[in-house]
């Protein structure tokens, strides 16, 4: 048997997740999930490849709006309100897509600027963007957020076992970034969920995750190190890529909560 253990929320794309006992899948994703992201003075979408210290950032998610503060600088909380009134449209790239996105305001990017010294800006994504899924892996024109390219990632819990069995320092989950962990099943149990349902809801296993140096990246200093890479890519390197998690892709929306279980298709 298959059952959730986890589940997690990226508001801001590459800042600290959040984990839930509960979440609501949207046509593009959990609610919230990785629906605001940071642009560079140039226009480039932010993540914590360039920008490590991202992972100082902690959002926390309260009924009007998003809550930001910094673990180390005392720069004080910043408050993000999910009404964005009156709001420049600015197209901003990511990856190999280009989308419409909301400025949030000149507050939240003074705010941000200073938490990452870095000059940049806060984005919104709203509902009338739509952003499509890779048409090679996408069924019906799926939505995605901000997120890399897919609605979802899901791991296993044995998974992160077997390679922390393989590691001298043992590595937590969110190196990887998931918004789905489940337990039960053998190690990399995930690379064979083709279909499932959690629900009402049915989730496709489209593509692996291919991973990178965020995963080096220690979420609580934002060093980085060589692993897990070094050693994911003894064993989990396919045409050289490593690969670890699967992306995934749904039909139908409604709610996920942690102790569901997911039913194999």
């Amino acid at each position: 048997m298959f059952i959730i253990s986890e589940i997690n929320i990226y508001p801001v794309k590459s800042l600290r997740g959040i984990s839930v006992s509960s979440a609501k899948v949207t046509d593009r994703g959990f609610e919230y999930d990785r629906r605001w992201m940071l642009i560079d003075q140039h226009g480039n979408f932010m993540t914590q490849r360039e920008y490590p210290q991202m992972a100082f950032i902690n959002v926390e998610i309260k009924e009007s709006g998003l809550r930001v503060f910094h673990r180390i600088k005392k720069l004080g909380k910043h408050f993000i309100s999910f009404n964005i009134v009156k709001s420049e449209v600015i197209a901003v790239p990511i990856w190999d897509d280009t989308c419409s996105a909301l400025l949030v305001g000149k507050d939240s990017d003074k705010w941000f600027s200073e938490a990452l010294e870095v000059e940049c800006k806060l984005v919104y994504q709203p509902s009338e963007t739509r952003r499509i899924v890779d048409q090679k892996y996408a069924k019906s024109n799926e939505l995605v957020s901000f997120a890399d390219g897919y609605p979802f990632l899901v791991i296993g819990q044995a998974s992160l076992d077997d390679l922390n069995s393989r590691l001298e320092i043992k590595l937590p989950m969110n190196r990887f970034r998931p918004n789905l962990v489940f337990t039960g099943g053998d190690a990399y149990q995930e690379d064979k969920m083709k279909k499932f349902n959690i629900g009402n809801i049915t989730f496709f296993g489209v593509k692996p995750c291919e991973r990178c140096a965020i995963t080096t990246t220690n979420q609580d200093t934002s060093e980085r190190l060589h692993e897990p890479l070094k050693t994911l890519a003894t064993y989990r390197r396919f045409e050289n890529k490593v690969l670890f998690g699967m992306n995934l892709i749904h039909e139908g929306i409604g709610e996920v909560k942690v102790n569901d279980t997911i039913e194999i298709l």
